[in-house]
């Protein structure tokens, strides 16, 4: 076992709810052996005050984050991704910029909490299953032996990851 740390940058458009709460959750888990980062292609400025919110009543720390553009990584001198996970599927179709030391890459699309229209119920209810399912795929992630598997074997991983649901948690 390495005692080495890996980045993980989740990407979206926005980087107000969805890449956000990646980061958020996998600082929470990732027990210092991983360290979450978040990023958009066209970042909102402000993250979502739900996002926000749910962060906050679930005990995890906000101060630290912001919404931020995805070239903020994809400079010299930014911290070297070891996986860089796109969780919207305008994110996944975009020319992404070349990343520094060439991370394992997957899609892990997740429903857009903050385009839900409905009541307020409705939309927290929204940004709720988008942390669900992206606390399900993190923890299938942070479970994986990475030292032990080789490039193919761990990228075909990290794409049946990427298709979880959290009732399909026993995969």
């Amino acid at each position: 076992m390495t005692d080495r740390t890996y980045n993980i940058l989740f990407l979206c458009t926005g980087n107000s709810a969805r890449s956000v709460l990646g980061e958020a959750i996998v600082n929470n888990l990732g027990g210092g052996r991983f360290k979450g980062f978040s990023a958009g292609s066209q970042p909102k400025g402000q993250v979502h005050p739900y996002t926000l919110d749910l962060l906050k009543g679930l005990g995890l720390p906000t101060e630290d984050l912001f919404s931020k553009s995805w070239d903020l990584y994809a400079v010299a001198g930014a911290p070297k991704m070891d996986f860089i996970f796109t969780v919207c599927d305008s994110a996944a179709g975009e020319a992404c910029p070349i990343w520094p030391g060439q991370p394992m890459t997957a899609h892990w699309g997740i429903p857009d909490p903050a385009a839900v229209d409905g009541s307020e119920i409705e939309k927290r209810a929204a940004f709720r299953n988008a942390y669900a399912a992206l606390e399900n795929r993190i923890r299938l992630f942070l479970s994986l032996p990475l030292g032990s598997l080789d490039r193919m074997t761990l990228q075909n991983r990290l794409n049946a990851i990427g298709q979880q649901t959290p009732s399909s948690a026993a995969a």
